[in-house]
């Protein structure tokens, strides 16, 4: 697998494919980074964002995490003290998940966001941006709550933050999405390059397959979650034997195959008695996907191989959750 495709592999779009193509061709030394707001225990959306991060540390990449804990305040998500030992339990956590340590450096936003030069580019980007332009890249992060004056600031600082990390990636959800188009639009106006972007996929309701999978409005999963935890929750989850459902559902239990398991696995195995047929193993999506489309592979068969892949990448972070409560 050359840079380019590792780089790009499960992303939902590279913004763009030229910018992204250029990196490729010397990736040493370049710097990519994501943005997380400590709010509690990483869960799936935080763990994809991360194994593209892994991928591209395997591509050449020196990896910047941002425990963003003024962005945390402003969505009142807590003191300054709280927020402060959420990021560093966060930290510990990613780490744990893989990130290479040696190789990633985490900052907090308030080591630099507090100071003059950043303040005062951010009034310059408040003046130069309308206000029906910031509530258009807010929409995504804003939820049901009712729009505060710190919802319009936020994505503001999120493409500030860009310039300000000396990043030559930002990566993030289709949900960061429109907060990088503002980034690419008004950067230039500050006299600062439009950034490179890669934007990973959303991953459905674990139950519903609709929507988007999300620790606030239903089942998702964990990194605190235990062995019994992952095997119930994967075992409930919608799974049809089809990767395309009909209307706008998706299949969670293969896009969590896609984007979570077979990034992170040389193969996955499927264990199963011999009268039905055998164990069953896979190096590539696409084949698992293939069966299941079959009906080789039976959806049961699928959700417990899940269920254990999960555990076996959730297990060390898991683990250090316990350490740093005990």
């Amino acid at each position: 697998m050359d840079a380019y495709e590792r780089i790009s592999r499960n992303a939902a779009e590279v913004v763009t494919e030229e910018e992204v193509a250029a990196l490729a061709e010397d990736p040493d030394g370049k710097r990519a980074y994501v943005g997380y707001e400590p709010s509690g225990v990483l869960h799936i959306g935080h763990l994809l964002t991360a194994n593209k991060l892994i991928d591209l540390q395997e591509a050449g990449f020196e990896v910047v995490v941002l425990l963003a804990d003024v962005h945390a305040y402003l969505n009142d998500k807590g003191t300054f003290e709280e927020i402060r030992d959420t990021a560093e339990q966060m930290k510990e956590q990613f780490l744990a998940y893989g990130l290479d340590e040696s190789n990633t450096e985490f900052v907090l936003g308030s080591s630099y966001q507090l100071d003059e030069a950043y303040e005062l580019d951010l009034h310059s980007l408040q003046v130069g941006t309308t206000l029906k332009r910031a509530q258009r890249a807010m929409a995504e992060l804003q939820g049901d709550d009712t729009a505060k004056v710190s919802h319009v600031v936020y994505p503001l600082m999120q493409a500030l933050d860009i310039e300000y990390l000396d990043v030559d990636l930002a990566v993030g959800g289709m949900d960061q999405r429109k907060v990088h188009m503002l980034a690419r639009e008004e950067l230039p106006e500050l006299g600062y390059d439009a950034p490179t972007c890669l934007h990973t996929p959303i991953v459905g309701d674990l139950e519903t397959g609709e929507g988007k999978m999300s620790s606030s409005t239903g089942t998702t999963i964990s990194m605190e979650d235990s062995t019994e935890d992952l095997e119930e929750k994967v075992n409930a989850a919608f799974c049809p034997p089809t990767a395309d459902p009909e209307g706008d559902l998706v299949n969670p239990v293969l896009e969590i195959f896609r984007y979570h398991v077979f990034p992170r696995f040389e193969e996955v195995v499927v264990e199963r008695p011999e009268q039905y047929g055998g164990d069953l193993v896979y190096e590539r999506y696409d084949d698992l996907e293939a069966d299941l489309e079959s009906g080789e592979l039976h959806p049961a068969d699928a959700k417990s191989a899940l269920a254990a892949s999960l555990d076996e990448l959730i297990a060390p972070g898991r683990e250090r959750l316990r350490e740093l409560r005990a």
